[in-house]
């Protein structure tokens, strides 16, 4: 099985957010990793925003049937961006036989898009 999900966004959307509802938005959208990770810079946060709405693309349910921290993005020692799937993500990529991960994710100075591709 192969799927792949993409999604873009505007980061002047998550700088609202943030500057409305400060840390409950971080915590809803983002483990303390990724928060520690992006250290108030909004453009790393639409980008790992972009890359999780494209995970639930992939895995054919879109964000409804997963929580947010449930997906999450971390950086290897080089700083290539890796996936990690918990709750019920990973239960659902489990079921779905889907064990193999590829995301990108990249921004200009107002948007943010993410892609993902996932196999069996």
């Amino acid at each position: 099985m192969l799927t792949t999900g993409v999604d873009m966004i505007e980061i002047a959307r998550i700088e609202r957010g943030i500057d409305r509802h400060g840390q409950r938005f971080l915590d809803r959208f983002f483990t303390e990793r990724e928060q520690v990770y992006c250290n108030g810079r909004f453009d790393s946060f639409a980008g790992r925003f972009a890359v999780k709405e494209a995970v639930g693309k992939a895995l054919g349910t879109g964000i409804g049937d997963i929580r947010w921290v449930d997906v999450e993005i971390v950086n290897d020692e080089r700083g290539r961006p890796e996936l990690v799937l918990h709750g019920a993500a990973r239960t659902l990529a489990d079921k779905l036989g889907l064990a193999e991960w590829s995301i990108s994710l990249s921004h200009t100075n107002t948007h943010a898009i993410g892609f993902v591709v996932a196999t069996s």
